[in-house]
């Protein structure tokens, strides 16, 4: 695999600076506490008040609080087993690390434009960057006409990318039910709080929504560069849906009222999203020796 010691180095400084990012969050508690506060779109809106996240509603810092602790216990020790796998010339661990850079790069890309100015947003910025260029030079390092060669034939890609296209329908009607009843009765869309615009749901619409749509006809017609795409956006899913589960649990703990339809949907999904990434990697033929035998097109 080309640009090793480029993504190895990346990955040690995303390892380290995401430890400290998330580590503050989570210990920090300075502060008055929650108060009150009127928004420009003249909502009342609780902040949290207290920590890193002082200035962001209760909302969005126990949704923060709940993915700091789920990249800490599980997107860091994922992200080096995977650098392990993949220094060994795993084509699993190549997998695995790219998708795990897929949900670095995402999550601080959001903290960088969403989350209130605070200490940590140098931090996030070099995250947001370092999470991108690794991303992208594992993306490059991949032989993709000769992919599939690495995936058993039983490998359920219809499933897979039924399930992408299904995952992918929902958040995107999801968001746009959030987005466009709103902008039809000229009012501010529910949940902006005191922030400026929907960073999540432009993120998700203009990137997630058409990948997982992309990734998954390109898999269910057995196209060299679905089986990675698909492959990449399932590990990345795992990491975001488990995240966006811990959300749920730290949102409803600090009172804030949550939809039992969005609670059941995205347990689900999370489960569901588990399993496929079992099918995927047990579906993977190694190849045995060095990772530059990995593409000599010769699966065991």
């Amino acid at each position: 695999m080309k640009n090793q010691k480029s993504i190895s180095i990346l990955v040690l400084v995303i390892t380290t600076l995401s430890i400290i990012a998330t580590s503050y969050a989570i210990f920090s508690n300075q502060g008055p506490g929650e108060y009150e506060y009127q928004s420009i779109f003249e909502e009342t809106v609780s902040i949290y008040g207290k920590g890193l996240y002082k200035h962001d509603s209760v909302s969005m810092a126990a949704q923060a609080i709940a993915q700091d602790y789920v990249t800490l216990f599980l997107g860091v020790p994922l992200l080096l087993f995977s650098l392990y796998l993949s220094r060994k010339g795993r084509l699993k661990g190549y997998l695995l690390l790219t998708g795990t850079l897929g949900y670095f790069l995402y999550t601080y890309a959001s903290y960088s434009f969403l989350s209130m100015y605070n200490s940590m947003f140098l931090v996030y910025v070099i995250l947001m960057s370092a999470s991108f260029f690794a991303f992208t030079l594992e993306m490059i390092s991949f032989e993709i006409a000769k992919l599939p060669l690495f995936f058993k034939e039983k490998l359920p890609v219809k499933l897979i990318g039924g399930f992408l296209l299904f995952a992918s329908f929902v958040f995107g009607m999801m968001w746009l039910a959030k987005i466009v009843q709103p902008f039809i009765n000229h009012s501010p869309t529910e949940g902006i709080e005191h922030y400026t615009t929907l960073v999540i749901q432009a993120l998700d619409l203009g990137f997630i929504v058409p990948v997982g749509i992309i990734a998954g006809i390109l898999l269910i017609m057995r196209k060299p560069f679905g089986y990675l795409l698909a492959s990449v956006i399932i590990i990345k899913d795992i990491t975001l849906l488990t995240a966006l589960s811990a959300m749920i649990f730290l949102q409803i703990r600090a009172g804030v009222e949550v939809s039992s339809t969005i609670v059941i949907l995205i347990l689900l999904l999370n489960i569901v999203v588990i399993y496929l990434m079992f099918l995927i990697l047990k579906n993977v033929k190694e190849v045995a020796g060095t990772a530059s035998k990995r593409w000599e097109g010769h699966p065991m």
